[in-house]
C-alpha cells in the first residue's frame, strides 16, 4: 500500500481488525520512510459496477463518491458515523446483488433519497436540492411543501 503522505510504496500493517458491522477489515498502517500513520479499509467486492450517467457516459462505480455525497447531506446532523457506514454498505450491497453490472445514476440517486427520507429530513432536503438541481428558493418551498403534505397522510 502506497503512503498517502510521501508516496513510499512499502507501508507496514500495525493492526488489523474487523469493522463493527463485519463488512470490512480496518488496517492501521505505518510508513517506515516518513513515519506517517494512516488507516485503510478492505472490503469484499462482489462485482465490478458501472454507473450510466444521465448523458450516457459510463464510469466505474465509486463507493467513496457515494459516501461523500451522503456525508455532505448529513453534515452536522445527529446521525452516528456507524449508522452512516451501515447505510452506505447497505446501498452498495443492494447494487452488487441486483444482478446488473451497469446501473443508471438515477437508480443510485433514488436509493439515497429513499434512505435519507427515512433517516433525516434535513439531510433528505439537502441531498434533493443537489440531486434534483434546485435553482431557486421556490424549488425548496415546493419540495418541502410536498414533504409536509406527505407527513400528514
Amino acid at each position: 500500500m502506497r503512503c498517502p503522505f510521501c508516496g513510499h510504496d512499502d507501508t507496514q500493517v500495525k493492526d488489523s481488525r474487523p469493522t463493527e458491522d463485519n463488512t470490512a477489515i480496518r488496517r492501521r498502517r505505518f510508513c517506515p520512510d516518513c513515519g506517517a500513520r494512516f488507516t485503510t479499509f478492505e472490503r469484499v467486492q462482489l462485482r465490478e459496477l458501472t454507473v450510466i450517467k444521465k448523458g450516457g457516459k459510463r464510469q466505474r462505480f465509486d463507493r467513496d463518491k457515494l459516501a461523500r455525497s451522503i456525508q455532505i447531506a448529513l453534515r452536522k446532523r445527529p446521525v452516528p458515523e456507524e449508522r452512516v457506514e451501515r447505510i452506505i454498505n447497505g446501498i452498495v450491497r443492494q447494487l452488487e446483488s441486483s444482478g446488473a453490472s451497469e446501473i443508471p445514476s438515477e437508480v443510485i440517486g433514488e436509493m439515497v433519497m429513499d434512505t435519507l427520507a427515512n433517516l433525516d429530513q434535513v439531510a433528505y432536503v439537502r441531498f434533493a436540492s443537489v440531486y434534483r438541481n434546485f435553482r431557486e428558493a421556490k424549488d425548496f418551498e415546493d419540495f418541502v411543501g410536498q414533504l409536509s403534505g406527505r407527513d400528514e397522510d
